[in-house]
């Protein structure tokens, strides 16, 4: 017998042993189940960019929980990675954000767990499981929980299961692949810890406590919401939990009143916020609701939107929402913190049922959190992108009967909008400016989709009053040449181009020349963005600027076809000027055609051939002379 072979029998032996220790008798009043007994410790520590791993996180929560577990659901850079040597049981959901990156909520987490000092065996008690979502069209394909599940292997953890692969692209989603494995999990998990005689798995029939309880307060405590929303001064430099209400300056339209698409160039003063920022970096900001559908929920609920009311964790440990002042209005809450716009989620549904008291109501939730329902689910919210608001409106009678106090756990809270810093400090101190396309579409459902944070900001009108916007920067995936002789190749369709401007304005403010951009919209006439700034720059000598408008002419004409008929530039800057390329924009077919121009111009100017020219790319991009960031 191998020593590792023994040391893995004497653990599984000794994990059976503490595992049968690990349950005691306790009081029944923090008891998830009502039972007496509390089990062993399982934590579930999540990286979400837009809270779907999150959600999955919280689903595995319920699932410890109805299996009598004492269990914890975190965000990772909310919890103290070097407790991570003293615990027994983990399950890691996590996302793959950009270029194979990992979401904001576990960066920190992640430089910890990849330092080069951390010994081999530290993390050799600890019984593991990766789940990781992701979308295989893109090329790093759950990197990031892939990475996770080898760096733990590597530091002496044992892993329950291969790592989940969940996938967006897939018909039903990541659950195709989060719903077996799941299964499989639990099985694993209740070998390792099984139940006491005489304790059974809470059935999926029983609702489970909320995660707070809500308690009102007296009526004559009434004071304004107003109150609660007055801006405070930061005590530091603007983050999620202290954003800056920074004043809009103006909100302007800078496509044709004729053009189907509204685009706006914003600008917010940040005077005395003491945020500082370069080309390449992101404004994050935190929309809200409109005051309609606050109106339209708070009814359909029957909820009083002037309300006070205090927040208390049901377990003991669980930390409240940061970003909720205590105590708070319905009103406020309704606005600022819960996503009634969002698509709703399988959880949702299958929380949503627990309340129905209508049969016909009750059966169609209960499809729809099946896994069998997915299909239909599909159908009814992601197809049309039915709101969660609409969806509480197609089911009145348990809408009407769902206890305030489990809001939280059933809709998820607004999440922050990144935007691409489309300005200079250098050209406009105390100053960030945006250049934002307002987000509205038609689907089958009778009225038109928008997007929350754009629709929103889009009807603000600083010509009004004092108009202000809770916001903070956080550092960009691209970086620009710090030499002022190495040319930069620009390369934005569309909004894409934010980015640009603001590297442009920077580098022109430093007298910095070798500007070229590749700019490309539908018409000269109707979506041509800075147009007059762009022209006077190419005067001034500044700026190589070369456009592509798709529809002015009856081939459509698009950036890539454009750097093809310039290759002989293209390569003289790359070859002879040690050229940085940028891209920048829509990541459906773009990115590829533009890679693909790319390769082209390495082929017929460079001489080399499709293996060399693909290599030097890959090379480029290595070197961080080939940089994009590409959204959908």
């Amino acid at each position: 017998m191998t020593l590792s072979v023994a040391l893995r029998r004497c653990r599984t032996l000794m994990t059976k042993a503490e595992a049968e220790a690990g349950w005691g008798r306790v009081s029944t009043d923090g008891d998830s189940g009502g039972a007496g007994e509390r089990g062993p410790s399982l934590l579930v520590l999540f990286g979400s960019q837009t809270g779907t791993a999150e959600d999955t996180a919280e689903r595995v929560g319920r699932g410890a929980r109805r299996r009598r577990f004492q269990c914890r659901v975190q965000a990772l850079d909310g919890y103290d990675v070097a407790n991570l040597i003293n615990e027994p049981l983990v399950v890691f959901v996590c996302a793959t954000t950009g270029q194979g990156d990992p979401p904001d909520n576990m960066k920190m987490f992640w430089r910890f767990l990849f330092r080069k000092n951390l010994p081999p065996g530290s993390l050799c008690q600890l019984d593991f499981a990766v789940l990781g979502l992701g979308d295989s069209s893109y090329p790093k394909f759950n990197f990031v929980a892939k990475k996770l599940h080898k760096r733990v292997l590597q530091l002496g953890g044992n892993p329950l299961l291969p790592v989940a692969l969940g996938d967006d692209q897939h018909d039903l989603g990541p659950d195709a692949v989060v719903d077996p494995w799941l299964l499989a999990l639990w099985d694993k998990i209740l070998a390792l810890y099984p139940l006491p005689p005489g304790l059974e798995i809470i059935s999926p029939d029983v609702r489970l406590p909320p995660k707070y309880t809500l308690h009102y307060l007296a009526e004559d405590t009434l004071h304004p919401d107003g109150v609660l929303l007055q801006p405070t001064a930061p005590r530091a430099v603007p983050c999620e939990l202290h954003p800056f209400a920074a004043r809009m300056v103006s909100n302007q339209r800078v496509t044709a009143q004729s053009h189907f698409q509204d685009v706006r160039l914003i600008e917010f003063d940040v005077t005395g916020s003491g945020i500082t920022f370069s080309a390449g970096d992101v404004v994050m900001i935190q929309p809200q609701n409109c005051p309609e559908d606050v109106e339209q929920f708070c009814q359909l609920l029957r909820l009083d939107p002037d309300r006070r009311f205090v927040l208390k964790p049901t377990e003991p440990g669980t930390p409240l929402p940061a970003l909720l002042p205590q105590p708070c209005t319905i009103r406020h809450l309704v606005t600022h913190y819960l996503d009634i716009s969002c698509v709703p989620r399988r959880s949702f549904f299958e929380l949503l049922s627990y309340f129905s008291t209508n049969e016909l109501e009750r059966e169609k939730l209960q499809e729809f959190s099946s896994a069998q329902g997915q299909e239909e689910l599909y159908s009814y919210c992601n197809r049309p992108r039915r709101t969660t608001l609409e969806a509480l409106w197609d089911f009145p009678h348990t809408t009407c009967a769902i206890p305030p106090e489990y809001l939280l756990d059933l809709i998820p809270r607004i999440r922050p909008r990144a935007f691409s810093i489309a300005s200079s400090m250098l050209a406009h101190p105390d100053r960030i400016q945006i250049l934002m396309a307002v987000v509205r579409y038609k689907t089958r459902l009778s009225k038109p989709r928008r997007g929350l944070c754009s629709t929103w900001l889009a009807s603000l009108n600083p010509e009004q009053g004092d108009v202000r916007v809770p916001l903070w920067v956080k550092k960009g995936g691209m970086k620009f040449p710090a030499d002022p002789d190495t040319p930069v190749i620009m390369i934005g369709p569309g909004t894409g181009v934010a980015p640009f401007r603001a590297a442009i304005q920077e580098r022109v403010a430093q007298g910095w020349r070798g500007n070229c951009l590749f700019f490309g919209c539908r018409q000269k006439s109707k979506d041509f963005y800075c147009q007059a700034e762009w022209e006077e720059l190419v005067m001034k000598g500044f700026l190589t600027l070369i456009t592509a408008f798709s529809r002015d002419q009856e081939e459509k004409v698009y950036v890539q076809h454009r750097i093809q008929e310039n290759r002989e530039l293209v390569w003289e800057l790359l070859s002879s000027g040690r050229a940085h390329i940028y891209l920048a924009g829509n990541a459906k077919q773009m990115p590829a055609a533009v890679a693909e121009a790319l390769r082209s111009v390495l082929q017929l100017e460079g001489g080399l051939s499709p293996s060399e020219a693909e290599q030097h790319l890959t090379a480029l991009e290595r070197s961080q002379r080939f940089q994009s960031e590409t959204w959908s």
